[in-house]
């Protein structure tokens, strides 16, 4: 009974983000996987005030007062990155009190995500437990939905989450198929031209975008437009414009938009992506594949074909990451949707980077996160085993910024509650 009471006491209200930690850290006997495709056997890891300084092997350890994790037959990571998620913006999605991830109307680029994250979601544990320790807040709603800031998860309020403000403005293209109308029988049901409907409303995109674009070519402003100063970056090329899509003839006007704007496209869904994989690699844009846990997106696709388009974008030479938006998953699965794609033709160090160093590099982080290199945040995941497998991978330790984070939840505490009442041992 004390232990269940004590286990009660450190409820995940009462668990805290970690204090900075100032010093030296060590982690030494380990398997490194560095995250740009390098393997270190029985390397070790210098962390210095929450920075890497030294990975390798043969790296003295001082005897004097410094952390020393020993890694012996344990597997080493990077902090693995969720590319796109509406963590923090919403807790349950049939509570709406708990709902806070859209805004009303179509066109608002100058809503910031960052905002209403909220730290405090029991949701963000969950992710660390399994490795996640970095992820892109992002808005939700039709069209042009705001900007997203890629944050860290473990942090007392949204200012000390971010990492990186407002890296990107976000485009919900329509849906460019007729779907079948299942009241088509019902004699006042309106007939509706999903695709013509869909184009109307690109054109009405581009024209706020040529708009926004003679706007910031003025040198002053009276009175200043807050939806076209918020699109400043993707003129300037310091915010990327994230088009989600899936379908070939919606990713062409995706390209279309680069072209025009020059804008710095990335794919977000990209499911039938692998189909014009050349094209994206030569207009420089990156995909985000949304679900490969998921049926194809058309009737005639291969039925593994989400599976395998990770594989095909790898073999073009797109720069890629992997992502898991499955709303009852919440991105937990994250490093097995990576998993799925090593075990259909990506190799495993290859996948890892889809959901590290190429997030890291889509998101514009890679500066410091996404891989354990030299200079970087010391955001290092400790496993028992391999990361990408669900069946043995066991997170032990996790480490933000070099500070060593509670890898108490929620699903824990519950898995502990029902032992207790049906007497598991």
């Amino acid at each position: 009974m004390l232990l269940v009471v004590g286990a009660g006491a450190l409820a995940q209200e009462n668990v805290y983000p970690a204090k900075e930690y100032k010093g030296l850290l060590f982690i030494k006997n380990a398997t490194i996987h560095v995250g740009n495709g390098q393997v270190i056997e029985n390397g070790t890891i210098k962390v210095s005030n929450g920075k890497i300084e030294e990975v390798g092997t043969g790296i003295a350890i001082p005897t004097d007062d410094v952390k020393v994790f020993d890694a012996k037959g344990k597997q080493v990571y990077p902090g693995l990155i969720l590319s796109i998620s509406n963590l923090g913006l919403v807790e349950v999605p049939s509570v709406r009190s708990t709902v806070d991830y859209t805004e009303i109307g179509e066109m608002n680029p100058n809503i910031r995500s960052i905002v209403a994250y909220n730290t405090d979601s029991k949701v963000i544990n969950t992710l660390k437990s399994n490795g996640v320790l970095m992820a892109n807040i992002v808005p939700n709603g039709t069209l042009v939905t705001g900007s997203s800031s890629v944050v860290q998860l473990d942090a007392w309020n949204w200012e000390d989450a971010a990492v990186k403000l407002d890296g990107g403005i976000h485009f919900m293209m329509p849906n460019l198929i007729n779907i079948p109308n299942p009241f088509a029988d019902v004699p006042a049901a309106p007939a509706i031209d999903a695709v013509k409907r869909g184009l109307e409303q690109i054109e009405n995109v581009k024209a706020f975008f040529r708009e926004a674009k003679a706007y910031l070519q003025e040198s002053a402003h009276k009175p200043v437009n807050l939806k076209f100063e918020a699109v400043k970056g993707l003129f300037d090329k310091t915010q990327k414009f994230y088009v989600h899509c899936d379908l070939v003839k919606e990713m062409l006007i995706a390209v279309d938009f680069a072209k025009e704007f020059g804008f710095n496209v990335v794919i977000v869904g990209g499911s039938d992506s692998w189909q014009i994989a050349g094209l994206l690699k030569e207009n420089n844009i990156a995909v985000i594949l949304s679900q490969m846990h998921n049926l194809p997106t058309m009737a005639d696709d291969d039925v593994d074909q989400p599976y395998k388009s990770a594989t095909a974008l790898q073999k073009a030479g797109v720069l890629f990451a992997i992502n898991d938006d499955d709303g009852q998953t919440r991105g937990r699965n994250l490093p097995f949707n990576a998993g799925t794609a090593a075990a259909y033709g990506l190799s495993r160090e290859e996948a890892l980077s889809a959901i590290t160093l190429n997030a890291a590099k889509i998101l514009g982080v890679s500066d410091r996160a996404g891989s354990l290199e030299k200079g970087k945040d010391a955001n290092i995941v400790i496993s028992e085993g391999d990361i990408l497998d669900m069946k043995s991978s066991v997170i032990v330790n996790a480490f933000v910024q070099g500070r060593q984070v509670d890898l108490t939840d929620k699903h824990k505490e519950l898995f502990e509650r029902y032992k207790y009442k049906y007497g598991i041992k």
